[in-house]
C-alpha cells in the first residue's frame, strides 16, 4: 500500500510531460522511396492524434491523393503545376535507363554533360513547382489560415523551406544525404573534414588512402562550387524576388530546427554532428507480419534450402531481356526457391523455382525464417530492412547512392557486390552459393542487426519525438549552431587570424626596429670609446 502512495505522486508529476496536445503538421513529401519514408513518420504522428496535411502537386507520380488508404489518414492539399504526372515520371525513368545502360559506356566529359542536362531539367520542373506554390496567393492564404505548428520537409521538394520562412513556422528536414553533402555542410554547418568524412555518394570508408583523400577533397570542392553557382542562378534569385529582400536557399534551409538523417551508425561512418542532427536510419523497419497464403506456401515448400528474395526497388519496373535472362538463368541453378519482384516481360530462361510478382511484401519476406539471401539494387530502404532482419545481401547497384550503400555493407562482410552490366550467369551463381553457403556473411549481418536494434528507442520513436519536441516548444533554435550567423571569414576565423597576424607582425617589426636602435647605440659607444 505504501508503494502505491509513493508511485501516484510521481505519475501525477510526470503526466503533463508525457501527454502531447494534438498538433497540426504540414508535410512536403519527396517522391518514390522518399515518400515511403515520410509516410512512415506521418502514420505514427496520426496514431498520436496529430493532424497531417500533405501539400502535393497534381503531377506527383508517387502520392495517390485520390483513391487510397492514405486519404482516410491524411488531409491532402493539392496544387496545380504546368506539367503532367507522366512528364515528371518519364524524366526520372529516363535517368534510370541512362544510368543503368549508357553511363558506363561514356567518357567522363560526356557523362558530366548528360548528367548536367538531366539536372537542368529537374531544376526546371522544381522552379515551376516553386512558382505554383509561392505565387499562388489563394494557396498561401489557405496555408496561413490553417495555423500549422510545424513543417516537415524532404529537401527533394524545392522551396518548401521558403514556404516555412514565409509562414514563420518551425522547420524539420528529413533526408538521406545531399550530393557531396553540400546542404548539410553549407546550410546545416555540419563539420565534414575531408580527411576522414567521405563525400556522398563516394564509396569510401573513413580510413582513406592518399588518392581517396585527394579525390574526396576535390569532390567537396567541385560539388560546393557547382552547387553554389546553381543556387545563385536559380533559387537564390527566386527567393529574393518572393521575399522582396536579398535571400538564399541555403539561408532558409539553415534555419531548420531539426535535421532527421535517414541513416545510422551501423552503416554510417563516425563524424562530428551538430546537436540538431539526429540519425534515424531504418525508421520504416518493423517486425514481419504473416505472409499471404500463396507466398507462405512457397516459403514452406522450400524446405531446408530456403528462399532468395529479389527486388530492384520501386523505380526499376523492368530490365532488358538480355539482363533479365542472365538473372533468371542463375536463379534456376540454385536449390533455393526464388521470389522476384519483376514487372517486365517474362524472361525466356525463367526456371520452375522462380516466381515473379508485380509487388511483394518485402519487409515480411525478409523477416521470414526461410529467407536465406536478398538480391537487391542497394537502395537505403531495402538495405535497412535486410540489416534489421539480419539477411545477407547480393548487391547489384544501378544508380544514385546504391554503390556507396553497398560498399558500406561489403566492408562489414555482409554483402557481395556485382556489376550490373558485366554480370554473367556464372558470377551470380557463384555469389549466391557463397552468400548462402558461407556462414560469415549471415554472421556479419546478424552483428549489424544487433547494432541497429540496440538503441535507447526505435528510430521512428526518435523521429516522432523531435517532431513533437519542436511543436511543444515552437521550434528548437537553441540547438542550431551559431556558425550560421557568421559570414565566411568569421566562420573560418580569417578576421581573427589576420588580426593576430598583424599583432605578431607589428610586434616583430617593433622588436626588430628597437633591436636595430640598440645596436646602433652600442656601435656609437664603441666608436667613441
Amino acid at each position: 500500500m505504501m508503494q502505491v502512495y509513493l508511485v501516484l505522486p510521481v505519475l501525477l508529476i510526470l503526466a503533463p510531460s508525457l501527454s502531447v496536445d494534438s498538433g497540426r503538421v504540414l508535410v512536403f513529401p519527396g517522391e518514390y522511396s522518399h515518400w515511403l519514408n515520410m509516410r512512415t513518420i506521418m502514420e505514427e504522428l496520426v496514431k498520436r492524434n496529430h493532424s497531417i496535411t500533405v501539400l502535393v502537386s497534381d503531377a506527383s507520380p508517387s502520392v495517390n491523393y485520390n483513391i487510397s488508404d492514405d486519404a482516410t489518414k491524411f488531409n491532402f492539399l493539392v496544387f496545380k503545376v504546368p506539367y503532367s504526372r507522366a512528364a515528371f515520371h518519364d524524366i526520372y525513368q529516363e535517368f534510370i535507363r541512362f544510368s543503368m545502360y549508357e553511363l558506363h559506356l561514356l567518357s567522363p566529359l560526356y557523362k558530366f554533360l548528360r548528367v548536367r542536362e538531366w539536372l537542368g531539367r529537374i531544376v526546371d520542373f522544381g522552379m515551376q513547382q516553386c512558382d505554383s506554390m509561392l505565387k499562388n496567393k489563394d494557396l498561401m492564404a489557405t496555408l496561413q489560415d490553417a495555423a500549422f505548428d510545424v513543417i516537415l520537409l524532404d529537401p527533394m521538394v524545392m522551396c518548401g523551406d521558403l514556404v516555412a520562412d514565409m509562414l514563420g513556422l518551425p522547420l524539420i528536414l528529413s533526408l538521406r544525404f545531399s550530393f557531396g553533402g553540400v546542404v548539410e555542410r553549407h546550410c546545416g554547418h555540419a563539420p565534414a573534414p575531408p580527411s576522414y568524412v567521405p563525400a556522398s555518394p563516394l564509396p569510401y570508408g573513413d580510413h582513406m588512402t592518399f588518392v581517396e583523400r585527394l579525390i574526396n577533397t576535390l569532390m567537396y570542392a567541385v560539388t560546393s562550387s557547382v552547387t553554389e553557382v546553381v543556387w545563385k542562378l536559380t533559387l537564390d534569385q527566386f527567393y529574393s524576388e518572393v521575399k522582396g529582400s536579398p535571400s538564399s536557399n541555403c539561408e532558409t534551409l539553415g534555419k531548420a530546427d531539426i535535421w532527421l538523417i535517414r541513416t545510422f551508425w551501423d552503416l554510417e561512418t563516425p563524424r562530428p554532428s551538430p546537436p540538431n542532427f539526429h540519425y534515424v536510419g531504418g525508421l520504416h523497419c518493423k517486425p514481419a507480419n504473416s505472409l499471404p497464403n500463396d507466398l507462405e506456401a512457397i516459403m514452406q515448400s522450400s524446405g531446408d534450402a530456403g528462399v532468395v528474395v529479389v527486388s530492384f526497388g520501386s523505380m526499376v519496373t523492368n530490365l532488358t531481356m538480355e539482363r533479365a535472362d542472365v538473372l533468371a538463368t542463375a536463379f534456376g541453378r540454385i536449390p533455393q526457391k526464388v521470389i522476384w519482384r519483376y514487372c517486365g516481360k517474362t524472361p525466356q530462361t525463367l526456371a520452375a523455382n522462380t516466381k515473379l510478382y508485380d509487388w511483394i511484401p518485402q519487409n515480411d519476406l525478409l523477416g521470414h525464417s526461410k529467407t536465406r539471401a536478398f538480391v537487391a539494387h542497394g537502395g537505403t530502404n531495402g538495405l535497412y530492412e535486410a540489416v534489421y532482419h539480419g539477411v545477407p545481401v547480393i548487391g547489384i547497384p544501378l544508380f544514385g547512392d546504391q554503390s556507396d550503400n553497398l560498399a558500406r555493407l561489403t566492408r562489414r562482410g555482409a554483402a557481395i557486390v556485382l556489376n550490373f552490366n558485366h554480370l554473367t550467369v556464372d558470377e551470380l551463381t557463384e555469389a549466391l552459393h557463397n552468400i548462402i553457403g558461407q556462414p560469415s556473411y549471415r554472421s556479419s549481418m546478424k552483428h549489424l542487426s544487433a547494432l541497429h536494434r540496440d538503441r535507447p528507442e526505435s528510430p521512428l520513436s526518435t523521429a516522432v519525438f523531435w517532431v513533437e519536441f519542436v511543436m511543444r516548444h515552437g521550434g528548437a533554435p537553441h540547438l542550431r549552431l551559431a556558425s550560421r550567423d557568421l559570414n565566411w571569414f568569421q566562420y573560418h576565423s580569417i578576421d581573427t587570424g589576420v588580426a593576430l597576424l598583424v599583432v605578431v607582425a607589428t610586434t616583430a617589426a617593433a622588436c626588430w626596429g628597437y633591436g636595430r636602435f640598440l645596436l646602433r647605440r652600442w656601435r656609437r659607444r664603441e666608436k667613441n670609446d
